[in-house]
């Protein structure tokens, strides 16, 4: 069996985190969203369609994978995946047999998850038309209900992320060796709902908290003394948590730092929060880096709904809680304060102002107490590649490509003031 991710319009609308990867790279639990797709379907062969920016990027990421390959699309029956599905429970019946129910089209809470397409159909598809595809098959081909969530905005995986930590712990670890816990360490709640891998170094007087949830310590992760884990959270391969303070619902990627106090959150790889702060109901890129002292709001005053920037659209979301909405390789300085509803862009940076800074800070532009100014990209991507040695990595040449990309589009970007409010969809 075959899958083949697509990204459709609304993928835009997981901006700023899909300006540089698509929506099936997104963590949500202890896996990202492809990961998911792959769990679900188990396919022999896993293409892309994708956006021309991002192609040469993920053939570097998966070498001899299909990506916008139109002689492979077509020539085999081919699951369609929608990027931004957020999959149920294990279906009652295999997914390879869907293959032989012929074409239909897959929904989850009305909206198409993924269809099943057989070669002549599949002529017609290219990254440009695969929407117009979808919405004819739509209305020509048997509909039938998946389950699961298509995602329209980042928010929603923050708000998805207790239960995935729950699903994905279940489908990961039911039934295997769990509870192990080293000398000094203090664990309240069931033991089977915690896992540490046994390469993880875990200091004494670290608490894991187990009551409402599973917690997950990756390997060669390193988890310092004074570390409280509530769960359900999940503790990344190779990161380290400094005395930190980690509450329910919290994912934290590969390779981080993180200090202080973090709740209800989801941080990619790579990223540093090493110091006392607090980061609440926020979705944080990679490589991004929070200065000592940086806090984000995520409730209102007045506990009213929350509202942010997106895609030059200030949308009403209807959250009561939810922090900021950071790119890859953001910065921010000594003690910024970012107010709740926060969107900040690929390589944006804030600097301490003694206030709340913006609440939309666009891509490769700085604000601080003398205003906003756009950044020279070529110094940003030096500056990048020696954050990325640090830790082992180098800035490809299709990746700086992408990253070139969007500087040029991120100089027309329409000032805030200008922008009208609507409600989320």
């Amino acid at each position: 069996m075959r899958i083949c991710f697509y990204e459709d319009r609304r993928t835009a609308h997981l901006s700023p985190l899909t300006l540089t990867r698509p929506a099936s790279d997104l963590l949500c639990g202890l896996t990202s969203l492809g990961e998911k797709h792959i769990r679900y379907f188990a396919p022999q062969v896993v293409g892309y369609l994708c956006r021309p920016l991002l192609a040469d990027w993920l053939r570097s990421c998966h070498p001899g994978t299909p990506v916008n390959d139109a002689t492979w699309l077509r020539s085999a029956p081919t699951i369609l995946v929608n990027t931004r599905w957020l999959v149920p429970p294990m279906p009652s019946r295999l997914a390879t047999a869907w293959l032989a129910d012929g074409p239909f089209i897959g929904l989850a809470q009305g909206e198409i998850a993924f269809a099943v397409v057989d070669p002549p159909r599949l002529e017609a598809v290219s990254p440009s038309t695969v929407d117009d595809c979808l919405h004819d098959w739509a209305q020509t081909l048997p509909c039938r209900e998946v389950g699961g969530v298509v995602v329209n905005h980042l928010w929603e995986l923050i708000d998805h992320n207790r239960e995935q930590l729950a699903a994905d712990f279940d489908a990961h670890w039911a039934g295997s060796e769990t509870g192990y816990h080293p000398t000094g360490f203090g664990l309240v709640g069931p033991t089977d709902r915690l896992f540490i891998h046994p390469t993880a170094r875990v200091d004494p007087f670290v608490v894991a908290d187990t009551t409402a949830g599973p917690v997950v310590i990756g390997a060669n992760a390193v988890v310092t003394a004074f570390t409280r884990l509530e769960g359900p959270c999940f503790i990344g391969p190779g990161s380290h948590l400094l005395s930190a303070k980690v509450r329910g619902g919290t994912s934290i990627g590969p390779h981080c730092r993180i200090g202080g106090e973090v709740e209800a959150s989801i941080v990619l790889g790579y990223t540093n929060k090493y110091h006392d702060g607090f980061l609440g109901h926020s979705y944080v890129g990679e490589w991004v880096n929070l200065a000592a002292g940086t806090s984000t709001g995520d409730l209102r005053c007045d506990y009213g709904p929350i509202r942010v920037m997106v895609e030059g659209e200030e949308i009403d979301t209807g959250q009561t809680k939810l922090g900021s909405l950071i790119g890859d390789h953001a910065k921010t300085g000594l003690g910024v304060l970012l107010n709740c509803g926060t969107t900040m862009g690929i390589f944006a940076q804030v600097l301490p102002s003694g206030q709340f800074a913006p609440r939309s800070i666009p891509s490769f532009h700085r604000v601080g107490p003398e205003g906003s100014r756009e950044l020279d990209v070529t110094r940003l991507l030096a500056t990048a590649e020696v954050v990325m040695r640090r830790r082992g990595r180098d800035l490809t040449a299709s990746q700086a490509a992408v990253y070139r990309f969007l500087a040029r589009q991120a100089e027309r970007v329409v000032p805030p003031s200008r922008l009208p409010l609507r409600k989320s969809a």
